[in-house]
């Protein structure tokens, strides 16, 4: 595994990070997702990444990691980084969403019991709250970091122009934005087209960037069509049938142009992310112990070169798009 300097920071992060959002859930295999953190760490993945709202249920995905962390890793906390994130639909009522101070405040210790530790190394705002001024949701922040209960902070999916002024709210009150989390893959280059990415790089942040693989489109699953046991398939309100559909072509396209170079589609997309200066990690997801190996080896692969990469977009060019939830 080789590690990447988040931004200009102290923090290294691992190449490929291991994200919870959909295989940890209290209706997964939990002996499956202990072998799965057991096996990512002994690989050299150090960052675990999780959301409060993560599962399903929400809040399980929290849950198991901890039970997980106290039962295996106690001894290795100092060795891990562990981040999560407040701000998407969590618990009824008017409190259980948004950026209010109250909401992400109470997200963060109710997510530090779920997870059994004291801090987490960095504290999300999981989505801009429209109708909260940024001074608030960003006072929040600096308290998570003030009081102890985070050691740094990031935002995800907020666009370019509210990312800005964040930041800058953040640095008056003397926190620093570690990091930003957006989806990006060769089928969603949202980050790139708005310029995010190159204001990352200018302001010397870390930039850790989720779905690369397009929640599995960007991968031999759906060459052929949709599998009936694959996430387009079910009706979980993440993955349609149709978005499948509309870039069946694309895939296929990609899938060819990987097996020319020597490697496999996912294997590609994973390495995609990579390229560009401004990422310090791609987030992965994994169901399987097998799945995750699978994943790793795109270390091995080769990697993206120029004319590759000029290959991938004139495949899949970049258009203009929104970040996805998640």
């Amino acid at each position: 595994m080789n590690y990447r300097r988040c931004g200009d920071s102290g923090l290294l992060l691992p190449e490929i990070s291991l994200g919870f959002w959909h295989n940890f859930g209290h209706v997964d295999d939990f002996q499956e997702s202990r072998k799965i953190m057991r096996r990512a760490f002994d690989r050299g993945i150090t960052h675990f990444d999780l959301a409060n709202n993560y599962g399903p249920p929400a809040g399980s995905a929290e849950e198991n990691v901890g039970r997980i962390l106290a039962e295996d890793f106690a001894c290795h906390r100092d060795e891990l980084i562990i981040t999560t994130k407040a701000g998407h639909d969590m618990w009824g009522g008017p409190y259980g969403e948004w950026g209010s101070r109250k909401h992400l405040l109470a997200s963060l210790d109710q997510s530090l019991k779920r997870l059994r530790i004291p801090y987490v190394d960095v504290f999300y705002s999981h989505r801009p709250d429209p109708n909260t001024r940024l001074e608030e949701t960003m006072s929040a922040l600096a308290t998570a970091v003030n009081s102890g209960k985070a050691l740094y902070v990031g935002l995800s999916k907020y666009p370019l122009k509210k990312l800005k002024k964040a930041v800058k709210i953040l640095k008056k009150m003397g926190i620093r934005c570690l990091v930003y989390q957006p989806p990006y893959s060769i089928l969603n280059r949202w980050p790139e087209k708005e310029g995010i990415l190159d204001y990352l790089k200018e302001e010397k942040m870390g930039c850790v960037v989720f779905s690369p693989l397009a929640q599995g489109m960007l991968t031999p699953k759906y060459i052929d069509g949709i599998p009936e046991d694959s996430r387009a398939a079910r009706s979980d309100g993440f993955l349609q049938e149709e978005q499948v559909i509309a870039q069946q072509e694309k895939i296929r396209n990609l899938d060819d142009l990987a097996a020319a170079q020597g490697m496999s589609i996912n294997h590609m997309a994973i390495n995609f992310t990579l390229k560009h200066k401004a990422v310090t990690s791609s987030i992965i997801g994994a169901r399987t112990v097998a799945q995750l190996d699978d994943s790793l080896d795109a270390l091995e692969a080769p990697k993206i070169t120029g004319s590759l990469f000029k290959a991938i977009d004139k495949i899949a060019p970049m258009t203009k798009q929104k970040a996805a939830e998640g």
